[in-house]
C-alpha cells in the first residue's frame, strides 16, 4: 500500500495520540448529555428556512455555477490513484475530468478531452503510460503532453505544445485530491482551503487508506435535502428503528464547528453506563465522528467490531434538474486491509449503509422534496435548535452561491 506522506503531526503528539485525546473529549461531552437525561448541543433558537431554498431553479443554477463550478471539490483520495500512471475519471460536478499520477508521483488533472476533435480519452479507472484517444489514436502522457500523433505528415507545422491536454486546477494534501470543475493550471492549496478544519482531517491519516468498495446512489430530491440527513440524529428512533435507532441515542448530538465545516458525534446508548463512574474507570474509546467537509462531502469514521475501523465518504452532487441528485459513496480501510475477515466487515459496512440510506433516508428525502415542490408559495421548513449542524450548513452554502438566506430565515 502506498504512503503519500500525509501532513506532519503536531510536535507534541502523534496523530494517533491526538485522535485519542479528542475521542476522550467527545466521550466526556456525551456522558454529560446522558447524565442530563438526554441532553444535546443546541443552537440559540430554531431556524426557519424557506422551502424554495430546495426547489428554486434559479438558486439551484447559482449553486451549480458558484459552488460546483468554481470551488475546490474532493475528487478522490490519494489511495484511489496510488501508482504512477494510475488514472480515474471524475465527472459528477459537470465536465469530465481525468486525474492521473505522473512518474514523479504528482497528481495532474485535465479535461478528459482529446485536443484533436474533442473525443473522451478515458472511461474507466486504469493504469497507462499513454492515454490514447479511441477516435484517431492521438496519445497523451501523464503530464498532458501530446506524445503520439499517427499520420503526422497530415499535421505538418502543428504546434504540439499547443495541443497538450487542457489542465484543470488540482491539489493533493493529507491523502485527499481536490479539483475545480473548470479549465485552469492552478495548483490548489488544499490546506489553506480547509482552514481551521485542516488538522481535523489531517489527523485521520487518509493517505494510509485502502479503497475497498464504492457505488453510486441517486434519488429524486435536491442535493441539500439529501445532505441534511447526515447532520442530525433526531430521526434515529423513528426512521432507523431497526438499525442505528437500536444502538444510539435519538436526539443527542455533540457538535463542533470549524468555519464552514463541522464534526458531529451521535453517542451510542452504552454511554449511559458511564454516568456516575470515575473517568479512570471508563474504557478506551476509538475515534469516530461524522465530518462535514464543505460544500458537499460527509466523511464518517466508525466500526462494527472494535478495532476494525472503516472510513466512509459520501459526496453529494446536484443533477441536471433541481430535484435530482447523486451521491458517490466509497468505503476504505483506514490503514489497509489486514485480513479476509476485516475485508468482509468493511464490505458489510458499505452494503449495510447503502441499504439503509437508499430505503430509509433517501426514500424520505424524495417524498419530502416532492411535497415541497408543491407547497404553497412562502411555505417554510424549520430546523430545531437540536439540529444545529443544519443551521450553519445552510448558511454557508447560501453565502457561497451568492444568495444569502432571507433575513427572516437566517
Amino acid at each position: 500500500m502506498a504512503d503519500f506522506g500525509g501532513a506532519p503531526a503536531p510536535a507534541n503528539e502523534s496523530w494517533a495520540q491526538r485522535r485519542t485525546r479528542i475521542a476522550r473529549d467527545i466521550l466526556r461531552r456525551s456522558v454529560a448529555h446522558a447524565a442530563a437525561g438526554g441532553g444535546t448541543d443546541l443552537a440559540p433558537a430554531p431556524m426557519v428556512n424557506l422551502a424554495n431554498v430546495y426547489t428554486d431553479p434559479a438558486r439551484f443554477a447559482a449553486e451549480k455555477r458558484e459552488i460546483f463550478g468554481k470551488l475546490p471539490l474532493l475528487a478522490c483520495l490519494s489511495s484511489d490513484i496510488p501508482k504512477p500512471g494510475d488514472a480515474l475519471v471524475f465527472e459528477a460536478a459537470g465536465p469530465s475530468i481525468l486525474l492521473v499520477r505522473n512518474s514523479q508521483g504528482i497528481v495532474n488533472a485535465f479535461l478528459n478531452m482529446c485536443t484533436h476533435r474533442g473525443a473522451k480519452l478515458v472511461r474507466e479507472p486504469c493504469n497507462r503510460k499513454l492515454f490514447t484517444c479511441p477516435f484517431h489514436a492521438w496519445g497523451f502522457d501523464a503530464d498532458g503532453l501530446l506524445a503520439a500523433l499517427p499520420g503526422e505528415r497530415g499535421f505538418k507545422g502543428l504546434n504540439k505544445e499547443g495541443r497538450k491536454l487542457i489542465a484543470v486546477p488540482v491539489g493533493e494534501w493529507a491523502g485527499m485530491v481536490f479539483v475545480k470543475a473548470h479549465a485552469g493550471d492552478e495548483r490548489i492549496d488544499v490546506e489553506a482551503w480547509l482552514g481551521e478544519f485542516a488538522p481535523e482531517l489531517a489527523q485521520l491519516e487518509l493517505h494510509q487508506t485502502e479503497p475497498v468498495r464504492a457505488s453510486v446512489m441517486q434519488t429524486r430530491a435536491n442535493w441539500k435535502f439529501a445532505l441534511d440527513t447526515y447532520g442530525e440524529g433526531y430521526h434515529f428512533a423513528t426512521l432507523h428503528a431497526s438499525s442505528i435507532g437500536q444502538t444510539h441515542f435519538t436526539d443527542m448530538t455533540v457538535y463542533e464547528r470549524f468555519g464552514r465545516c463541522h464534526r458531529v458525534n451521535f453517542p451510542d446508548k452504552g454511554t449511559a453506563r458511564l454516568v456516575g463512574k470515575p473517568e479512570e474507570e471508563w474504557p478506551e474509546t476509538e475515534y469516530g465522528a461524522v465530518h462535514f467537509l464543505f460544500p458537499n462531502t460527509i466523511l464518517f469514521i466508525g466500526s462494527i467490531t472494535p478495532g476494525r475501523v472503516f472510513t466512509q465518504i459520501f459526496r453529494h452532487f446536484p443533477g441536471d434538474a433541481v430535484g435530482d441528485m447523486t451521491t458517490l459513496f466509497a468505503v476504505y480501510a483506514p490503514h489497509g486491509v489486514r485480513d479476509e475477515a476485516y475485508q468482509t466487515e468493511v464490505e458489510m459496512a458499505h452494503d449495510g449503509t447503502r441499504q439503509v440510506v437508499m430505503t430509509e433516508d433517501y426514500r424520505v428525502a424524495a417524498e419530502g422534496w416532492a411535497n415541497m415542490a408543491h407547497a404553497p408559495e412562502g411555505w417554510s421548513v424549520v430546523y430545531g435548535a437540536n439540529e444545529i449542524a443544519l443551521h450553519n450548513q445552510h448558511r454557508a452554502i447560501a453565502e457561497a452561491c451568492g444568495l444569502p438566506l432571507p433575513e427572516a430565515c437566517a
